[in-house]
């Protein structure tokens, strides 16, 4: 299966970023904890050259604490700030204005020897659909002052956002990339709900998916559907069908509902904390 995804009103967004970002102290770039260097676009490095950066790996509650402290541990040493939010629930939502006011301490320095005092930080939020950014806004101005979907795509323009009188935010859609050089990002990026599920093959996915899981989460499919890990994911998954009765009005096995059953859970975090990618693999 070929992976992409680049509707064009991402060309616009990136474009409003490209605008706005001389307006900006600081990058806020919220990563999903499951794939963190996957769900990384990699224009906002170029973006965000000689700006403040902080990573959020955000849906940390999700991913394998173990491996959130290794991912928080490797981007520091890259020079980012870091911290995991989990922005749903609001874990981590207290530290942020702190975190914040850290990463932009010399520009905040540098305002201050120039006499400008209390000038608001600006915030660019940015991120690939379906990451939370429009969650973790909420969570943060604690109002619903963004728009929040479980679907990619559902920011569709830019907007500022008064947290107080210390930060401001900008808002921005979810942009992804006009090409995946490495299709195993795509796939992660697919498993993850940031490529519009309508355009893949999720009967594909689902195997590809249960094929990771049996070579590192083994037992993890069986424990939560009591449906017998086999060589062939396809195999599997006729087992995970059998077990959510996932069958056909003529009582054939329903391939396609028990694959969309199947990644919904791993979405939603269903089969337990699960992690896609690990630093060591980085090096």
């Amino acid at each position: 299966m070929h992976f992409q995804w680049y509707p064009g009103h991402m060309t616009k967004a990136k474009r409003m970023m490209q605008e706005n970002i001389k307006l900006i102290d600081l990058i806020i770039e919220l990563v999903d904890a499951r794939v963190p260097v996957s769900s990384r676009n990699p224009d906002i490095d170029e973006l965000g050259k000689g700006k403040a950066r902080l990573i959020l790996l955000n849906k940390s509650d999700l991913a394998v604490e173990a491996c959130n402290d290794a991912w928080e541990a490797y981007f520091r040493q890259k020079g980012f700030s870091v911290l995991k939010v989990n922005s749903r629930q609001g874990g981590g939502i207290k530290s942020i204005q702190g975190v914040i006011r850290e990463a932009c301490k010399e520009k905040i320095e540098r305002d201050r020897k120039r006499g400008i005092l209390n000038r608001p930080v600006r915030a660019m939020v940015v991120g690939i659909p379906n990451v939370g950014k429009s969650t973790f806004i909420n969570a943060l101005a604690g109002k619903a002052c963004a728009k929040t979907g479980n679907k990619p795509g559902v920011t569709k323009g830019k907007q500022w956002i008064r947290l107080n009188k210390n930060v401001e935010l900008l808002d921005t859609p979810g942009i992804l990339w006009p090409k995946f050089e490495d299709q195993t990002v795509g796939k992660k990026l697919a498993f993850i709900g940031s490529i519009k599920d309508e355009i893949l093959n999720m009967e594909e996915l689902a195997a590809e998916m249960i094929a990771f899981m049996e070579k590192h989460y083994p037992g993890t499919i069986f424990e939560k559907y009591k449906a017998e890990e086999m060589e062939d994911p396809y195999k599997t998954l006729a087992n995970i069908a059998q077990m959510r009765h996932a069958v056909t009005k003529g009582g054939e096995l329903d391939y396609e509902k028990a694959a969309a059953l199947f990644i919904d859970d791993f979405r939603n975090g269903k089969l337990g904390r699960l992690t896609l990618e690990f630093p060591e693999e980085m090096k």
